[in-house]
């Protein structure tokens, strides 16, 4: 009797583990079709030859699409996990999700955990490498080649990567205990260079979420249709199509030969045909569009990011009074056994609003950066590297989004698999500091944003606006057009 029970328990244990694998097989596929859309979406057509060169985009776009869907599932990983909790919370017997079950959660966190390792220091690397390579002098070309030259520089890269963390961690900690973990590359080196990694990747978020929280009012705005407040917007576009055709017929009259002129013209006219186009758009819409859509949608984004400062703010005060507030604190009472908040299902969808919120900003503030203004891809103008050098900025991005959302309090679900097991998530001036730089930075960049407009009226009062003081004054004279419809220029 005893025999038939452990065969039908390892019966189950082995259809459990089939049933879980096919589960993460599918959403993976479903991510990889998805990424493989973006990428080509934006990847150079004139890189589609048929010759060696094209073997090697193929490759790296195909090491590119898995990154992208490993950054994917990073991003929906939290979300996934807390609406699992509710669901198995509010549904603990129901059939039809026994599929949804605590050891699938785990599971897919240590493959997210697994692939943004694999992803991060092996598939980049080698995909960078690759498409730069050309092989060794002396050796016959071809794939092969390229191929060892890869290899040797990956080779090479990780030799000297590992010599720089075992030269800091024996120049931090040299005692003994310290100096024999040394040599244990896999339960010592790679856990803690991926830690290192997730903290690089928190502190960029913490650069990239407040500027993008800000900017997001920007974006929204351009993307929308604005209410049209004492505008006559036919007088405009009536003057912008004259200025159209007065382009055009200057462009038309000059000679070839005048290639300088030419280029200006061009452009410029370009900028009225897009002006000209956004007028179109906003005559189109409704008036429901114009008059309802872009003020809800603003007020929307407010409400957002306030609640966001403000759990940040409730997060702090925790820290202080509660230990187990740390996001490498006590563990909780484990998925499917209670509500992760205190307003139950409407909490937990609250939680997971703010968490895509989050990191929409975070991507819009990173790109919106002056060092990082180069990585925006083009449509069908991007090269393999520049969406190479994207795909990892997204991934250590979207990695550190789990590790971000439980140190900020936004969450309150453990980080599960090597995520949680991060050594600085249990230092608490570290998390302390993170909380507040956060609300600070956070508060700044919305009081720079909604009070750029009397400060270039202050310094337009002083005399000042002609020092360039403002960032905000010289970008709204490049971008915004005048009274009459016609583009300022500086």
């Amino acid at each position: 009797m005893e025999g038939q029970d452990e065969v039908s328990a390892r019966e189950q244990h082995f259809h459990s583990q089939v049933r879980e694998s096919t589960i993460c097989f599918l959403l993976f596929a479903i991510l990889y079709v998805v990424s493989y859309f973006i990428i080509t979406r934006y990847k150079r057509k004139s890189d589609e030859q048929e010759d060696e060169d094209a073997i090697v985009n193929r490759i790296s776009l195909f090491l590119s699409t898995f990154t992208l869907a490993v950054s994917a599932g990073a991003v929906l990983l939290l979300p996934f996990s807390i609406i699992s909790n509710e669901i198995l919370l509010s549904f603990p017997q129901n059939y039809y999700i026994q599929w949804l079950n605590g050891s699938l959660i785990h599971g897919l966190w240590n493959l997210a955990s697994l692939f943004s390792n694999l992803c991060l220091f092996v598939l980049m690397p080698f995909a960078f490498f690759f498409l730069e390579s050309e092989g060794f002098a002396g050796l016959k070309k071809g794939i092969r080649a390229r191929i060892l030259e890869t290899l040797v520089m990956l080779i090479l890269l990780a030799l000297l990567i590992l010599g720089m963390v075992w030269v800091a961690l024996a120049l931090i900690d040299n005692d003994a205990a310290s100096m024999e973990s040394l040599y244990d590359l896999w339960e010592f080196y790679l856990p803690y260079l991926y830690s290192c990694i997730s903290l690089m990747g928190c502190l960029l978020l913490l650069l990239c979420t407040p500027v993008g929280l800000s900017r997001m009012f920007t974006v929204m705005g351009q993307l929308l249709v604005k209410p049209a407040i004492l505008e006559d917007l036919d007088e405009q576009i009536y003057i912008i199509t004259l200025e159209e055709e007065a382009l055009q017929r200057r462009l038309n009259g000059l000679s070839s030969s005048v290639e300088h002129n030419i280029t200006e013209l061009e452009q410029e006219l370009d900028n009225v045909k897009t002006l000209k186009t956004k007028l179109e758009r906003r005559k189109k819409a409704s008036a429901w569009e114009r008059n309802l859509v872009y003020p809800a949608v603003m007020v929307l984004l407010l409400i957002e990011t306030s609640i966001s400062v403000l759990l940040v703010a409730c997060n702090i005060l925790c820290l202080l009074v509660d230990e187990t507030a740390m996001p490498k604190g006590t563990r909780g009472p484990g998925i499917g056994n209670a509500s992760l908040s205190a307003f139950g299902f409407v909490g937990a969808a609250l939680e997971i609003i703010l968490i895509f919120y989050l990191m929409v900003s975070s991507v819009v503030g990173f790109y919106s950066l002056r060092f990082f203004g180069n990585f925006i891809p083009k449509k069908d103008d991007t090269t393999m590297t520049k969406i190479i050098g994207n795909c990892v900025s997204i991934l250590v991005l979207s990695s550190a989004l789990p590790v971000m959302s439980r140190t900020l309090g936004i969450t309150r679900f453990d980080l599960l698999g090597d995520f949680g097991r991060f050594n600085w998530l249990g230092n608490f001036y570290i998390v302390l500091s993170y909380n507040l730089l956060f609300a600070i930075m956070t508060t700044l960049c919305l009081v720079r944003k909604f009070t750029s407009a009397v400060r270039e009226e202050l310094f337009k009062a002083l005399g000042l606006h002609k020092l360039h003081l403002s960032d905000t004054s010289r970008d709204s004279e490049t971008t915004k057009p005048s009274a009459n419809g016609h583009q300022k220029a500086l």
